[in-house]
C-alpha cells in the first residue's frame, strides 16, 4: 500500500460521511492503544482539532501506561482528553449480577461487560454533544471477532475498520515521518492489550500478527483454501484457528460500524 493514498482516503473518507450525516463533531474512546491513537489522530486531521472530543475510561485493569499514553496522545494532537474511572460501575454491576450468576473470576461476559460500559460513556456523551462515535476497530479484530459487539464495536464510522494491525504499524510510521512525531513511541512499542483482564494480550489469544495477518489476507482477500495456504509455509494449527475465528463470528460482523473502504 502506498501510506499517503490511505491517509488521504480514510480522511476524504471521514469528511465525506461526516458531511453526508450532518454531524461536526466526533467522540473517541482513546485507551493508550495504536488503533485508537491512529484513528484520533485520522479523525482530528479530517474535521478539526476542535471538533473531537477523546474519553478515557479506565477499569479495573487498566495500566498506569495506558492512561500516560493516553494523555500523551492527547497532548501532541492538541485536543482536551475527558478522563473517567468506570471501576465502581463494573463492580456494581457484577454485585447485581452475582446474585443470580456464579462468578468466581474475571472471563469472557465480565470482559465484555466493560467493554459496554464504555459504549455507554461513549454515546451518553455523543448525544450530550450533538456529536458521532468514532469506532477505532482494525480488519484483523474485524474479521476474526475479536471485538465486543455492543462494546468496543460502537461507533457510527470505523476510520481504521480496513487496515489490518500490521498495516496500521506501516501507516503510523509514515505519519511519525511525515507529519511530526503525532504518535508516542510508547504506544506504538506497546505490546497490543485489550486490558480486559489481568496481563491480557492480543497476541497470546489470536496469533502474533505477522502470523494472523498474512493468513487472513490469503483466505479473505485472495480466496485462498486451507489447504493453500498451509501449502504457503503456515502451521496448521495456526490455519485452522484463524478460519475457526473467521467463520464463527460472522454475526458480528453483519453489525458493525461503516468502514472506510481501500482494497
Amino acid at each position: 500500500m502506498k501510506w499517503e493514498v490511505v491517509y488521504s482516503k480514510i480522511i476524504e473518507g471521514i469528511r465525506k460521511y461526516f458531511n453526508k450525516s450532518g454531524f461536526k463533531k466526533g467522540v473517541i474512546g482513546v485507551s493508550g492503544g495504536l488503533d485508537s491513537a491512529i484513528t484520533a489522530f485520522l479523525t482530528a486531521e479530517a474535521i478539526g482539532r476542535e471538533n473531537i472530543i477523546p474519553l478515557f475510561m479506565k477499569a479495573k485493569f487498566t495500566s498506569l501506561q495506558s492512561q500516560e499514553n493516553a494523555y500523551e496522545l492527547c497532548k501532541r494532537i492538541s485536543v482536551e482528553l475527558i478522563e473517567f474511572d468506570i471501576t465502581d460501575i463494573f463492580d456494581k454491576y457484577l454485585e447485581k449480577l452475582s446474585k443470580k450468576f456464579i462468578i468466581k473470576r474475571i472471563e469472557i461476559p465480565e470482559e465484555n461487560l466493560q467493554a459496554r460500559i464504555r459504549a455507554n460513556f461513549l454515546m451518553y456523551v455523543a448525544n450530550k454533544e450533538k456529536a458521532l462515535v468514532i469506532a477505532t476497530g482494525n480488519r484483523s479484530e474485524i474479521l476474526t471477532g475479536y471485538c465486543t459487539l455492543y462494546g468496543d464495536t460502537v461507533g457510527a464510522i470505523a476510520p481504521i475498520g480496513d487496515l489490518y494491525k500490521t498495516e496500521i504499524y506501516e501507516l503510523t510510521k509514515w505519519i511519525n515521518k511525515t507529519k511530526g512525531k503525532v504518535i508516542p513511541s510508547s504506544i506504538i512499542k506497546r505490546p497490543p492489550t485489550a486490558e480486559l483482564n489481568k496481563d491480557q494480550l492480543d497476541e497470546n489469544e489470536l496469533l502474533p500478527y505477522r502470523i494472523l495477518d498474512p493468513i487472513l489476507k490469503l483466505y479473505v482477500d485472495e480466496k485462498k483454501n486451507k489447504e493453500e495456504i498451509i501449502k504457503a509455509g503456515f502451521k496448521k494449527e495456526d490455519v485452522e484457528k484463524t478460519l475457526s475465528l473467521f467463520k464463527s463470528t460472522y454475526y458480528k460482523r453483519i453489525k458493525l460500524p461503516v468502514i472506510v473502504k481501500l482494497r
